[in-house]
């Protein structure tokens, strides 16, 4: 299962004003054992786009990245993973 270590938020602005509901970035490092493939010394994180919209959250995009120089992985989180990532951003949205 995923561990959350760290996160950071920001609430991303539409300069067009198209897009529907509100959009947040979040920077997530996790806590990788090392005997998982995805494991690496400088660290994992994962960068998230989060859409809200009526009381809803999911995920527009993720990718899973070096922590260190933030360089992208080919790497997917499986259904469960994603499930605990919706849920730890949705608890953890901006007031």
């Amino acid at each position: 299962m995923l561990k959350f270590t760290s996160y950071k938020v920001d609430n991303l602005k539409d300069p067009f004003g198209i897009l529907t509901g509100k959009r947040y970035e979040f920077v997530i490092n996790l806590d990788v054992p090392e005997d998982d493939e995805l494991y690496l010394e400088n660290g994992v994180s994962a960068r998230v786009i989060v859409k809200v919209e009526d009381e809803e959250t999911s995920i527009v995009s993720y990718d899973l990245q070096e922590t260190t120089t933030g360089n992208v992985l080919e790497f997917d989180f499986e259904e469960d993973e994603e499930a605990a990532l919706v849920l730890f951003c949705k608890e953890h949205l901006p007031e």
